[in-house]
């Protein structure tokens, strides 16, 4: 056991008067349950409430943030006598929640981040019910949404990816998961790993956060990671296969293909404008933020969606923040009122009107059903897949706009060349580019054109492509295009880390691939990127074994015989891919399909890593 010598700390804090530093230190013991000296930081604002230190959570929080805590994460006794010094000197430069926006620091003390609290409120509610319960965090809800702690629970990782689990089921394989009480820093780096990395691949646009940045609770960016989560769940199930009647949304004319190139938003927008003409309403909706603000279109949308449960009386009151909770009570007997507030409805917050519309649609579409003869024949889901990969891959670059439709939004140039320039810097001549949007159909193909024109330059295979093909969207021609730029990415990240510092050829790594098997201690072997020993799983779980020994619990993977054990083997398999920092955006399914170009993704990246801590 530690010893703790009161005298000398009460000479260290001499503002503290000398008994009330024997009876902190006391305190201290009590909750230092191993004798170290230490106890955990993320225990400290439940201590000092405990001991009846600080007045509100957020004093006790800005308070901590305000000491300099060693890096290990554990609080030592001048520290924790610091902490409640500062508070009985009048704590940090706290935010009180109440105040629409917040500003929170960055992880430069001269910088500050402006945060909405109606988001953190309202996604701390949708946190709170899709959470409550569960086996490993359940005991963590509900969360205070007048608070910042739930920017505190997520530094472990844990809420985060069981947060996108229940956005879209299955992403993470919760075996991967340290979920004891006492995890390390590196247990912990690892849960932040697997939620960086799976978020990533459900479409999240991460920028410039790190695991250590959930660990150091920073708000802003933690915020904005919980509403992409949020919002690829929302938007997940607007999808004409899970719901074949958004069919009727097409107009006159429009094609199947052409509505399937809809971001989901706009398909919402859509599905708002189709019921609010078929109740012969005049008005349209072409945002989340400003036509929806009054609640007139609301009004009409839920009567419509619900005649016999929800009037249209609140078309009659004036004041707007009693018509917004007239709408918010009709929306209630929809069981659906959630995400906004009379406040923020009127203020038109962007963000909680579209999770707002999104649920609406998600719970009462009030499309009529398809007759089996109306069901469109969809297109196939092979170069879907693909271009779902090739979509993250390119939005992992951080370009901009994101790209939601792989065909759309490669339309006009801009983003292949930004692709081209992130990977060869100083590539593109931007002065050759039109980037001023809208552009015409000249200006996109002369902008593709040199997409093209580089990817010669590159020496890519390009036989008989020209600009116009990627402007009309054709889909064997962009994918073949995104997916010599996406092998080259792979290959070029292990170039810099090799040192012959050549090109890697497929049979390299194919080759690479079964030596790590073999220095792992098992047996399996490929003979290429299409070989079918990839269907059951186990050689990706076996080189996974070999890049990172003890990385694969073997008890947790079958000889995956079936198709069932295969896919369990294979979402094992990427979970601890992600967890050991690659970045994997296939799917079980690409693996055990044994889709070459995607295995050779998931392969390179694995090779990446091994490079990297070699180096």
């Amino acid at each position: 056991m530690v010893v703790i010598n009161s005298a000398l700390l009460a000479k260290k804090f001499p503002q503290l008067p000398a008994h009330d530093v024997d009876d902190l230190v006391n305190q201290f013991r009590r909750f230092d349950i191993d004798g170290r000296g230490q106890i955990d930081q993320k225990d400290l604002v439940k201590v000092i409430q405990e001991i009846g230190e600080g007045q509100s959570y957020d004093q006790i929080r800005a308070t901590i943030k305000a000491v300099d805590i060693n890096a290990t994460g554990k609080v030592e006794v001048d520290e924790f006598l610091e902490i409640v010094s500062k508070l009985r000197e009048g704590g940090g430069n706290h935010q009180t929640s109440g105040k629409k926006v917040i500003q929170v620091k960055g992880a430069n003390n001269n910088i500050t981040h402006s945060m909405n609290d109606d988001e953190r409120s309202e996604f701390t509610a949708h946190i709170n019910s899709v959470l409550a319960g569960d086996l490993h965090i359940g005991d963590r809800i509900p969360i205070p949404t007048h608070t910042m702690q739930v920017f505190d629970e997520c530094r472990d990782g844990l809420l985060l990816c069981k947060l996108i689990n229940d956005s879209v089921p299955d992403t993470i394989d919760e075996r991967v998961l340290n979920v004891k009480n006492k995890l390390s820093n590196f247990q912990i780096i690892e849960n932040n790993n697997v939620a960086i990395n799976s978020a990533k691949a459900i479409g999240c646009s991460i920028v410039n956060i790190g695991p250590q940045d959930i660990m150091d609770g920073r708000e802003h960016l933690i915020l904005g990671l919980i509403w992409q989560i949020i919002k690829a769940g929302l938007l997940s199930k607007i999808d004409i296969r899970l719901h074949p009647e958004l069919y009727r949304l097409l107009e006159e004319d429009e094609s199947l293909e052409k509505f399937l190139r809809l971001p989901p938003e706009q398909i919402l927008l859509r599905w708002f404008n189709y019921h609010l003409k078929a109740a012969g309403w005049h008005r349209t909706v072409n945002n989340f933020s400003t036509d929806v603000k009054d609640g007139e279109n609301y009004t009409v949308l839920l009567n419509q969606l619900a005649p016999d449960l929800c009037s249209r009386a609140p078309l009659r009151e004036n004041d707007l923040f009693s018509r917004a909770e007239q709408v918010l009570q009709n929306a209630e007997k929809l069981n659906c009122r959630k995400y906004l507030s009379p406040q923020s409805l009127v203020a038109g917050n962007p963000k909680l009107n579209l999770a707002f519309v999104a649920n609406l649609f998600n719970t009462h579409p009030g499309l009529d059903p398809l007759e089996e003869v109306e069901r469109p024949e969809l297109p196939d889901v092979e170069g879907d897949r693909e271009a779902r990969v090739f979509a993250l891959w390119l939005n992992s670059l951080d370009v901009d706009p994101f790209v939601n439709n792989l065909y759309v939004d490669l339309q006009d140039g801009t983003i292949l060349l930004q692709a081209f320039d992130k990977m060869h810097p100083g590539i593109v001549d931007w002065k050759r580019v039109t980037r001023r949007l809208p552009l015409n159909r000249f200006k996109q193909v002369e902008n593709t054109n040199y997409a093209i024109m580089i990817g010669q330059h590159l020496r890519y295979t390009l036989v008989n492509m020209q600009g116009a093909d990627i402007v009309d969207g054709s889909p064997t021609l962009t994918l073949g295009l995104v997916w010599q730029m996406m092998r080259e990415n792979v290959t070029q990240t292990m170039k810099k880390l090799s040192k012959s510092g050549r090109d890697i050829t497929d049979m390299e790594m194919i080759r690479w691939a079964n030596e790590a098997v073999q220095r792992g201690g098992k047996t399996s072997k490929v003979s290429s990127f299409k070989d079918s020993s990839f269907k059951t799983g186990v050689f990706v779980c076996d080189v996974l074994n070999g890049v990172r020994p003890g990385s694969i619990d073997y008890a947790m993977v079958s000889r995956g015989t079936n198709l069932e054990d295969a896919k369990l083997n294979a979402k094992y398999a990427i979970s601890v891919a992600r967890k050991i920092g690659a970045v994997i955006f296939v799917l079980p399914e690409d693996i055990i399909e044994c889709r070459a170009k995607l295995i050779l993704t998931f392969i390179g990246s694995l090779m990446a890593i091994d490079a990297a801590g070699k180096a």
